[in-house]
């Protein structure tokens, strides 16, 4: 398959906490039973990451055509053969799988896969206090372009999808709402946010978040 607009219009990002020692186990388990088999259920994998710095953790996406066919696919999946049969050894990997952003495009989307096998991607989570609107108006306007003079592309904006979670099964952080982006960049990405985002903190209730990832074998995005 290959990827498509189509299934950006509803993106989870999702960063699960793993008992110590078991990420690859996870990373296995998941390259080789899980990916096609989501697939073929009605959905898209994007990517798959470790989170640099932190070896317990676990960060992926997958996107959705919609609410309501995120509702079939989660269904199809997680009611089928392949879950069942896999999903126990999975969890018993995991401590925590609530840390989970439902997101809808803002902006420029994924691009098709190019990246490097060593690549990184670096994602940003911030916490607009005014209007989400207004706030990926001001990043598209001026905080991208200044980025993008310093050496930093950004792609895959995001903002919080508001809708109700059609799969109640699976929680997602609710009652925020929150703007996301994503860029390629090595170790300069943070000193470059720091002098070029600076007028992002007058327009945040909280510091932002920045997730250094580092794609897996199957991962598309990297």
């Amino acid at each position: 398959m290959t990827d498509s607009a189509e299934f950006q219009s509803v993106v989870e990002l999702r960063r699960y906490t793993l008992h110590p020692g078991r990420r690859d186990e996870l990373i296995e388990l998941f390259e080789r039973e899980f990916v096609e088999t989501q697939e073929t259920c009605g959905m898209r994998l994007f990517g798959q990451f470790r989170e640099a710095g932190e070896p317990d953790k676990f960060v992926w996406l997958r996107g959705f055509r919609d609410m309501e066919t995120r509702r079939a696919a989660l269904e199809s999946f997680y009611f089928g053969p392949v879950w069942r049969e896999h999903g126990p050894a999975a969890n018993e990997t995991m401590i925590d799988a609530s840390d989970v952003l439902l997101l809808r495009p803002s902006g420029p989307g994924f691009p098709a896969p190019d990246g490097a096998p060593d690549s990184r991607v670096v994602v940003t989570i911030c916490h607009p206090t005014g209007p989400v609107k207004e706030f990926s108006e001001y990043f598209a306007d001026t905080v991208a372009p200044a980025l993008r003079e310093a050496g930093v592309v950004t792609f895959g904006h995001f903002e919080t999808e508001p809708a109700e979670n059609t799969f109640p099964r699976l929680p997602v952080r609710e009652n925020e709402t929150v703007f996301v982006w994503f860029a390629k960049a090595g170790e300069e990405h943070r000193e470059i946010l720091g002098r070029t985002g600076a007028g992002l903190a007058d327009r945040l209730e909280r510091p932002w978040r920045r997730l250094e990832l580092t794609p897996t074998p199957r991962s598309r995005l990297r």
